[in-house]
């Protein structure tokens, strides 16, 4: 294994776990955004108030992103189970 190959293989495990996080990191960041934007204009400080709509948002974007996510995660266990016989030599 050279230290380029672990370098790639690094950088590919980052990048896919970017990728697997991503779009609940982004539903959740709305959601608080928004709720913020209503407890604003409403004065409206419960502090309890994001915690329930940041909740359903995320679950709901786990539900929709799943199949792409399990997509994800497979093809790179397939690349790196594939590509055991190259890293060992």
């Amino acid at each position: 294994m050279t230290p380029e190959f672990v370098t790639s293989l690094f950088m590919e495990s980052i990048k896919t776990a970017l990728m697997l996080a991503a779009p609940m990191l982004l539903v959740g960041l709305l959601t608080g955004v928004l709720v913020s934007i209503f407890q604003t204009v409403t004065q409206i400080n419960e502090m309890t108030l994001v915690f329930v709509p940041k909740m359903l948002s995320v679950a709901l974007a786990l539900l929709f992103f799943f199949p792409w996510m399990l997509k994800l995660i497979v093809t790179f266990a397939e690349n790196l189970l594939v590509n055991i016989p190259t890293m060992i030599r």
